[in-house]
Parts: C-alpha cells; structure tokens; sequence
C-alpha cells in the first residue's frame, strides 16, 4: 500500500497547486509542503487561500507556503497569475466545476469546459517557460474515473448546440486526460525533459459537487449531494493520493495515466492505467489542442 510517508524529499521545488483551499487540493498541497516543497496555493477566493495557507501552517509548522490568486475562468487572470512567477519545477491542475448549470466564463466560453480544460491548457502553456527551465519539470492534471463515460464531441465541446451539466463536466474530464496525454507527446517530439502525467481519484469527499458554483443551487440539490458525498465517497486523503504518487513517484513514464486499482477505478490504489481509447486517441487530443490554442489564443513553446 501506497502512503503519504513514500513522497521522497521535495525540498528545492516549487509546485503550484490550483484549487488549494480544500479538498484534494488543500491535502496535495500539504503534503508536498510537509515534504519540503515550497507550494504555491493558486485559488480564486484570495481569502479563502490565505484561510488554507493559516491552516497549512498551523498543521506543518514551517512549511513554505503561500496563498496566490488564480480564477481559471478569466485569461486575464490566468495571465496574472503567470507573470507573478518566476520559476516552477511542479503543476497540479487540480481545480475545477463539477455539473453546474449553465454559464458562461469571463471570455465566453461553457464554465465547465472553460474552467476545467481550456484554463488549465492556458495556465500550462503561459507557465511553460518557468517548467522548461526547471531540471525535472512535471506537470499532473487531475482527470476524472468518470471520464470514460463522455459522449465526447468536438463541435459541441462550448455547448454550441445543446447543454447537459453531466455531460459538460465528463467531456471537460475526457478533454484534460487528452491534454495531459497529448502534451507529453509534443514534449517528448521536442526532446525535452517534461513529464505530464493525468490522474483519476476515485470517489472523493471534496466540496465540488457542493460548493463554488453549486453553493447556490437549490436546498433539496444540497442536502442530497452532501449526504451522498459524506456516506458514498472516500475520505478526501484518499483522493489525494494518485496526485501526490503522480507529482512525486521520481521513475513514473511521462504519460501516465494514475488511477486507483479497484473497480471502475473507484476506490483502490494508485495504479498506471493505460489501456483508455482516449490514452491512445492521438487524433482527437490533437484536434482539441488545435481548437484550445484557437479559443485561447495561447501557444506553446515547445
């Protein structure tokens, strides 16, 4: 079994985390703070970072941390955020929406393929030059085990036609496991040393499905997502842990696909997966990557 005591030493890397106030994110980045890692808390409510960072340091005294504001739905801000870094040896895209009604981000784009996918493509690319300068750059995407269950389709990935808050959210999942995979292949054409990898956490006790953009639905939505992620869903440690074998395991293959072990990769765990259609759909992935650096106008330098 896999635990929290097998991360090898971080000190020396920096690592963003996205979605760091709470939930998988918050225990990733504790984690990775608790092993030496200078961790940077990318969060959209800058409050509520600096709560997570208080909360941080008070669980591991001494930890190198700070809080950074981050809203995946605006470039603008994604383009902020990137010009106040320096340097970063670590990304883990790990913020997002999970089936929210309908809405449009600051730039116009469905929230949960404008969250989700493309601001995560255009966080990566504008923080590349920082990840190529790095000796051992790594960058993990956090996918989704229900990813497999998307009716994936290219000209309906902005709701252009027809919205299904479901299926939004398991296309955007479908549309980060492309990236994630599709980008290891660019790096490794180029030569270079980055390794992504993408990872699944199996049921989890977060507040997606009941805070952000879900805080404000009705009462009977609420009460019936809570229980079910309180009675259902693992302890959210749990679902930390194919983040943190991803971001830290020092031989894992660049494309990698981590998951947990167990049925429909629900609970379990870590474990390489790679027998996913959309591991090996080279055609889509490169289709969606066109289509992302189109809508947000973000080019990688690879």
């Amino acid at each position: 079994m896999w635990t929290f005591d097998d991360i090898p030493d971080q000190s020396g890397r920096l690592a963003v985390v996205t979605g760091a106030n709470s939930g998988i994110g918050y225990v990733t980045a504790r984690e990775l703070a608790r092993h030496g890692a200078h961790v940077v808390l990318a969060c959209r409510n800058p409050e509520r970072g600096r709560d997570a960072a208080d909360r941080l340091l008070a669980e591991v005294p001494g930890a190198k941390v700070e809080a950074r504001r981050l809203d995946l739905a605006a470039l603008a801000s994604i383009r902020e955020f990137a010009d106040g870094l320096d340097r970063l040896d670590l990304l883990v895209n790990n913020a997002g929406v999970a089936m929210v009604p309908h809405a449009r981000t600051a730039d116009g784009f469905e929230s949960q393929f404008g969250v989700n996918h493309l601001g995560t493509y255009a966080l990566t690319g504008l923080l590349l030059p920082r990840l190529l300068a790095a000796p051992a750059p790594r960058v993990v995407t956090v996918s989704s085990e229900g990813q497999r269950f998307a009716r994936f389709d290219l000209g309906n990935l902005n709701a252009e036609r027809r919205y299904s808050a479901v299926n939004a959210y398991l296309q955007s999942k479908r549309a980060l496991l492309y990236f994630a995979v599709e980008l290891q292949r660019r790096a490794t054409a180029a030569g270079l040393a980055l390794r992504s990898m993408a990872v699944a956490p199996g049921l989890t006790r977060t507040n997606v499905l009941t805070g952000g953009a879900n805080a404000d639905r009705g009462r009977l939505y609420r009460t019936f997502a809570s229980r079910l992620v309180r009675h259902v869903f693992r302890p959210t440690p749990e679902g930390a842990k194919t983040s943190l074998y991803a971001a830290t395991l020092p031989d894992l293959p660049g494309g990698s696909y981590v998951a947990p072990d167990g049925l429909l990769e629900l609970r379990g765990e870590p474990a390489v997966h790679q027998r996913h259609r959309a591991i090996t759909d080279a055609a889509t992935a490169r289709r969606l990557w066109e289509v992302s650096q189109e809508l947000t106008g973000v080019r990688y330098d690879l």
